[in-house]
């Protein structure tokens, strides 16, 4: 039975107020579903040395089709929220969900290198990314009016949660079984996940004759908007007019540099320079991972009563000085100040991302879920060449020293852009400029 409130339908419906709005569902199918898109992401990491002992293929093959993964899972996200807007959250999910179950499937019967570069780095990246953050971007925009920045907390902590529970379970799948039940298994959990997704989500509140969540106001679904890709490369090339747009795509750029693309590639092995062994620097990461949701969260209920802005500047300074003093902390054991740097670090992992998307929804309206899209495409961009080009300054260099100081430095003029990012005029927004 659909829940109903007092202000759903038009005005005047009359009907009694539920104790969980409506709105709430969708959230947890939501939730559900990207840690869904978290858990396919974290298979092809663990495919390479399987793949490399029973086919011969290089790690610099198979290391292709996951950086093809990762590229697409970012640069799919601004599409992705067009597509939401033109054909409904619900459709594009489900697709997407289904895409990656047969990416994953049919590499059970693969024996060519180009099929893995299809299969996990085409399928599963473009899958996974049309349900990336510009999903939860979508549903929040659309479904709430209060308490936004808490439910992009929640959302954002997915991602990171999919990571902390499928990890560990498809790694040992790996081990024990070989790597083809572990994909059969992201298969069938993508396959699983359908039905809930088709029959409780929903693409607008007006669907189920309800309001937004804080809203007493009744909102009519808005027509499908037409010639999705179109849209989402103009909305790009009126983004890239206004100042604002470089400044958030330039600090998530840091962001991902700082954090997919250093820590989470390079820490494990710049630990076991020290001595320290890979199995406790592995659990050290993923003891990020659970500060990670932590700090998520709690950025959420902070991004909704204080400035989005100068909080990015105290999430970016932060994890500069903590980066700063992570050469100094590296040592063979694990000790009271590595927990320490840690758990300050995790709950700094992905804060930004709640005031990130609040500063695109305030300066772009309805077109903030393209435009984040867009800004979380640069943080892939970020990840990326941060990931090789710490690998190149281990080579060079014989430490990563220098990545950590470097990284540091970018964090504190992260800090600075987003102090200098301007606040949108009731008067004379940029939402109109987008117009």
């Amino acid at each position: 039975m659909t829940p109903t409130t007092a202000a759903e339908g038009p005005p005047g419906a009359g009907a009694s107020r539920p104790r969980i709005h409506r709105a709430w569902f969708v959230a947890v199918v939501t939730f559900v579903t990207i840690i869904g898109a978290a858990a396919f992401r974290s298979l092809p990491g663990l495919l390479i040395d399987p793949l490399n002992e029973e086919f011969g293929w290089s790690r610099g093959t198979i290391g292709l089709a996951v950086s093809i993964n990762l590229a697409l899972y970012g640069l799919t996200a601004p599409f992705a929220a067009a597509l939401m807007d033109r054909f409904g959250i619900r459709r594009v999910v489900a697709v997407a969900l289904v895409v990656i179950a047969a990416g994953s499937g049919l590499t059970v019967w693969m024996d060519s290198a180009w099929q893995l570069l299809l299969c996990w780095g085409l399928l599963v990246g473009l899958g996974s990314g049309s349900m990336a953050l510009a999903f939860a971007a979508t549903v929040t925009n659309r479904w709430f009016t209060a308490r936004r920045g808490l439910v992009t907390g929640i959302l954002t902590a997915a991602s990171a949660s999919g990571q902390l529970i499928f990890l560990p379970l498809l790694s040992w799948i790996v081990e024990a079984h070989k790597w083809r039940p572990a994909a059969v298994t992201v298969a069938l959990a993508a396959l699983a996940v359908v039905p809930f997704v088709w029959l409780l989500l929903r693409d607008h509140p007006a669907d189920v004759g309800t309001t937004p969540y804080g809203s007493e106001e009744f909102v009519e679904k808005p027509p499908p908007v037409t010639g999705a890709a179109r849209r989402t490369v103009g909305v790009l090339f009126k983004a890239v007019r206004t100042g604002p747009f470089w400044l958030l795509a330039g600090t998530f750029a840091i962001c991902g540099a700082s954090t997919n693309g250093l820590v989470q590639t390079h820490f494990v092995p710049a630990a076991h320079d020290h001595g320290m062994p890979i199995t406790a620097a592995a659990s050290l990461l993923a003891v990020v991972g659970v500060f990670d949701v932590v700090g998520t969260v709690a950025s959420g209920w902070f991004t909704d009563r204080f400035d989005a802005r100068r909080l990015l500047a105290v999430y970016y300074a932060l994890r500069g000085i903590s980066l700063l003093f992570l050469p100094m902390l590296l040592a063979p054991s694990v000790h009271p100040p590595m927990i320490f740097f840690i758990v300050f670090y995790g709950l700094d992992w992905v804060a930004t991302v709640p005031p990130t998307l609040a500063l695109c929804r305030e300066h772009y309206g309805e077109d903030s879920a393209i435009v984040f899209g867009w800004v979380l495409a640069s943080h892939q961009v970020g990840a990326a060449l941060v990931a090789f080009l710490g690998g190149v300054a281990r080579d060079t260099f014989g430490s990563y020293d220098v990545v950590w100081y470097a990284s540091g430095a970018l964090c504190a003029a992260a800090a600075l852009m987003a102090l200098v990012i301007r606040r949108r005029h009731a008067d004379a927004g940029l939402v109109a400029g987008l117009a």
